[in-house]
């Protein structure tokens, strides 16, 4: 992908690619298995958010050929009602991928109900051996944010090698993940968090930082070094001034973009 005439990374532009090449690959799958794979997503309650983001994993499924199966449970079903969702879903044929929407509402330990997925059906990468393969280094599913990150990197020749790389965020679906997929491409990572002291002074060591916080303008030009590659993983919805919402990302991309030699925008970035 050329880098030509922007410094902007196209992660849209990259993911309708990606979609074309898997359109093709499970045509052939298809005629070889007799069936599409399938994927179950398992959405719980009404949030909205959550249901946007599962239509879209819906329409993707629909693009590239992919069967979905959708389970919407009501938000006042109990553990035993989502365990025994997962237990089906596990044993049937027709699923090769199961993902629980998250968050789940507050009575469901949502830990735990990922746990019971099946580890080979485990879309988000999140159960215990799926994260285990993913420090010892061995192929396993990965999450999927952090392995969209990659993608980009990769479709870009961003060169991580001896690199120094800082994540700013250290949960378990986007900052400890990609931290270890960068260590494995052997750049040199720092993991910063919201104890890290002189915030500012580690961002401004990294040749790549990515951001994953959640907190809408935290990175700012002066805390970017010169040339720096920088993913914006922050997907923040916020109100304009006019009652109208707009989504921001973590980095203030008006001041960093100028000092960067590559930077996603919001959306539209990393978001495969």
């Amino acid at each position: 992908m050329s880098t030509d005439s922007s410094s902007l990374l196209d992660g849209k532009g990259l993911a309708h690619q990606i979609q074309m090449e898997l359109a093709t690959q499970i045509k052939t799958l298809d005629a070889e298995i007799g069936r599409p794979p399938g994927l179950a997503v398992l959405m719980v309650g009404d949030n909205p958010a959550s249901a946007a983001y599962v239509r879209n994993k819906e329409r993707a499924c629909e693009r590239v050929g992919i069967a979905s199966f959708g389970h919407h449970l009501p938000a006042d079903v109990t553990f035993a009602e989502v365990q025994q969702t997962i237990h089906t879903l596990n044993a049937n044929p027709q699923v090769d991928g199961i993902l629980v929407q998250l968050p789940l509402p507050a009575h469901l330990n949502a830990t735990a109900l990922l746990y019971e997925i099946h580890p080979d059906k485990d879309v988000d990468g999140l159960h215990p051996l799926n994260l285990g393969r993913l420090v010892r280094g061995e192929p396993g599913l990965r999450s999927c944010t952090p392995a969209g990150i990659m993608r980009l990197l990769e479709a870009y020749k961003v060169e991580l090698p001896g690199k120094n790389a800082v994540v700013v965020g250290r949960s378990i679906l986007v900052g400890k993940p990609i931290a270890l997929m960068l260590l494995a491409a052997n750049a040199s990572v720092t993991l910063a968090h919201s104890y890290t002291q002189s915030l500012a002074a580690v961002t401004c060591t990294a040749d790549l930082l990515v951001a994953a916080v959640g907190r809408p303008g935290l990175i700012t030009a002066e805390m970017v070094k010169p040339q720096a590659v920088v993913i914006d993983v922050g997907i923040n919805r916020q109100e304009d001034g006019t009652g109208q919402f707009r989504l921001v990302g973590d980095v203030d991309f008006a001041s960093v973009q100028p000092v960067t030699s590559l930077i996603t925008p919001v959306p539209g970035g990393w978001d495969l």
